[in-house]
């Protein structure tokens, strides 16, 4: 389908604003549905210039398709310059569910699922992202070959968001190296939004360099296990409104909007959520007050080197050592930031485009 008239329709009823995504077309938006199992789905690749497109699936209660869209075409476009900047022979893409995990998801929908991937011949590659684990990548891997993320005793690589949450920890501390002169977090006060798969993980290793880990998350069951194995850690309604030194989106993306980057009380933001900025002028109010943002394609890219290194057979410690390069590049990225007077996010997507253009 063409992305190239300023509304156009992709289901019964269903737009979206091109001006978002102009300059970015997508290579191919599909939709699937299956009422016998109840399956709503879209898969986006953005780009296959650097090689398949790979992208977690993600499991959500959208409040209609419009949502549902544009939340795809985002975090596809979002892979392409994450597989991009990590070096990765990977493109872009993305496919999310439309409904809720905990009420609609059955074997019989997943495997449903994986014959939809499986339609893209290989040049789509799903994973685990919000909403699935590696069980449920075990069950789409009955239907398709065309899968990563699932359990080890399955020939996968396992839950990624260990190795997420360790790539989003290096950019932190090298965001601190940068601002700071030191990459230990000691004394830090690091707001964590988000204490799900991935901002557990980030916690834990928050705490063990000694930061001051103050934290958030809607879902009960969260707040709850953080309060069990980590005691030390205050939780707030709000990350956002507290006085902190790192602010550390790990929920959904756009949290930090023009309004909320005026009143930030953090120096520096860094976490694992998706499109972090709710708009490009956010970004722009962030640098206006010296607040180093560190791209999130850029800092939360663990999980897909992971599912990188699963699909080239790499050891896991080849795979550890590149995720933790993850501080080398947030360390150049921002030297170039600063001495070409750019943002971090021009920064980080002229190394992506560089590259997809050397490639195409």
């Amino acid at each position: 389908m063409s992305l190239g008239t300023q509304v156009a329709p992709l289901s019964s009823g269903v737009v979206y604003n091109r001006d978002e995504f102009a300059g970015t077309p997508h290579q191919q938006v599909s939709f699937f549905e299956d009422p016998e199992t109840g399956l709503k789905a879209i898969i986006a690749l953005h780009s296959t210039a650097l090689g398949p497109a790979l992208g977690g699936t993600r499991f959500y209660p959208y409040t209609d398709e419009y949502s549902a869209v544009t939340d795809v075409l985002r975090l596809s476009r979002g892979m392409t310059y994450k597989a991009a900047v990590a070096g990765l022979p990977l493109g872009g893409g993305k496919a999310v569910i439309i409904g809720d995990p905990r009420s609609v998801k059955s074997d019989a929908l997943l495997e449903s699922y994986g014959r939809f991937v499986d339609g893209f011949g290989g040049r789509y590659i799903t994973a685990g992202d919000v909403g699935t684990t590696a069980d449920d990548m075990d069950v789409v891997g009955r239907t398709t070959q065309h899968v990563v993320a699932r359990n080890t005793a399955a020939g996968g690589s396992g839950d990624s968001a260990p190795l997420t949450a360790l790539g989003v920890f290096c950019a932190i501390r090298g965001a601190s190296a940068h601002v700071w002169g030191a990459e230990s977090l000691s004394g830090k006060v690091v707001g964590v939004e988000g204490a799900g798969k991935v901002g557990h993980h980030l916690i834990q290793l928050l705490l063990a360099d000694g930061a001051r880990v103050i934290a958030s998350d809607i879902a009960t069951d969260a707040v709850e296990r953080l309060r069990e194995t980590h005691p030390a850690v205050e939780i707030v309604n709000e990350v956002k409104s507290t006085t902190l030194d790192v602010y550390a989106p790990c929920a959904l993306g756009g949290t930090v909007t023009e309004s909320s980057a005026r009143s930030l009380g953090a120096t520096i933001v860094c976490g694992a959520a998706n499109n972090q900025l709710a708009t490009p002028a956010a970004g722009s109010v962030l640098r206006d007050r010296g607040i180093v943002w560190v791209p999130d394609f850029v800092a939360n890219a663990g999980g897909l080197i992971q599912v990188a290194g699963e699909l080239a057979g790499d050891d896991e410690s080849a795979v550890r050592a590149s995720v933790e390069d993850i501080y080398a590049t947030v360390r150049s990225l921002l030297e170039t930031s600063e001495v070409l007077d750019m943002s971090t996010n021009d920064a980080a997507l002229a190394l992506a485009v560089d590259r997809l253009g050397r490639a195409q």
